[in-house]
């Protein structure tokens, strides 16, 4: 009897979908970049790094197969109908099969960008200014799909300008002075490396958003064309800029656990990433989306800070941050319609 009334009083812990979603979220958006910072920057003194551009050729690998699964699941285990699929989609239309090739580029060189700002930049810093990419995607989709853009959106982007700039204004007032030190000339790489990884990010993403518009494929079957792609864009990559030094140390070079662990994060995120944005969006809306951002980005400014010693907020990263979050929100909230909604023309 007091067994039964000890398990009445206790309270039922209710988690819904939503929370469970946002919490995954957080978890991807502040993770991976935690991991690939810490794998750029803690080292023993004797230990070699490793090369940047063949973990990216190891991640788009991984995204290949784990989207092959996906397929070889939704096609209930049969290979004959796997391997239809497969070529019906990829060999017989080899038109649009080569169209991917353009984003898919775009998204190699975004990748390798990411390391050589996270080699630079603290893992807070990057967070809030690679949030410009709301920005490049907002103008590619207005220019490219002629989308419309109301007031509170372009307030929104105006914001988020303001807020990065303010970010990236380091005021020297000696609080570095236990920090690890980062050259000028290193923060001006990171920031270009982020700019440039922003533009690339925000062209790709519209451009594959017009190709899925017209196209009956799933998205699995394009990432794994997409990732075909950037298996070879990422090899010529790896042959052009760091071909001396796989040559005389290996392709594998450097790597530990914690190289794969940013590798496996990685590629898991570039195939199932979209999908945890989108349940999120589906079971909640897009504020709690931005508000994921927030704890992410809160997240990765506490891990930076305690842990990876490696960043001093100032008063103009929290006032940055702050329009960042702000523009963030804005940008997320519904725009009521000012008349009849005219018909969309398909792309």
């Amino acid at each position: 009897m007091a067994d039964s009334l000890s398990l009445r009083a206790c309270p039922k812990i209710h988690i819904s979908l939503k929370n469970i979603c946002l919490g995954i979220l957080v978890v991807q958006t502040s993770s991976l970049v935690l991991t690939m910072r810490y794998s750029r920057t803690q080292k023993q003194t004797d230990e070699q790094m490793y090369i940047a551009s063949t973990a990216v050729v190891f991640a788009e690998i991984f995204k290949i197969l784990a989207c092959l699964v996906v397929i070889f699941h939704g096609s209930s285990y049969r290979w004959s109908v796997f391997m239809s699929q497969l070529r019906e989609e990829i060999l017989d239309k080899p038109r649009e099969t080569l169209k991917l090739a353009v984003p898919s580029g775009l998204y190699t060189i975004q990748n390798n960008l990411l390391y050589v700002a996270l080699s630079n930049l603290d893992a807070a810093t990057y967070q809030v200014t690679y949030q410009l990419k709301i920005l490049t995607t907002a103008l590619f989709s207005v220019c490219m799909l002629h989308k419309q853009l109301g007031i509170l959106k372009w307030i929104s982007l105006v914001l988020l300008m303001i807020g990065v700039t303010l970010v990236q204004w380091h005021a020297d007032d000696g609080k570095a002075s236990n920090l690890k030190e980062i050259s000028v000339s290193g923060q001006v790489v990171g920031l270009l490396a982020v700019l440039t990884a922003c533009c690339s990010s925000g062209f790709a993403g519209v451009y594959f958003e017009k190709i899925l518009k017209g196209t009956k494929a799933s998205i699995w079957m394009r990432n794994v064309q997409l990732g075909s792609f950037g298996v070879i864009f990422g090899m010529m990559a790896v042959m052009i800029n760091d071909g001396s030094q796989v040559s005389s140390g290996g392709f594998l070079q450097g790597y530990n656990k914690i190289t794969w662990i940013v590798i496996s994060l990685q590629s898991l995120f570039q195939a199932f990433g979209g999908l945890v944005v989108a349940a999120v969006v589906k079971y909640a809306d897009n504020i709690l989306k931005g508000f994921a951002t927030s704890v992410s980005i809160v997240v990765s400014s506490f891990v930076s800070f305690y842990f990876l010693d490696d960043f001093q907020p100032t008063s103009f990263f929290f006032l940055g941050t702050c329009g960042v979050l702000a523009a963030t929100f804005l940008y997320g909230l519904p725009e009521r319609p000012k008349g009849p909604i005219a018909d969309i023309k398909p792309v």
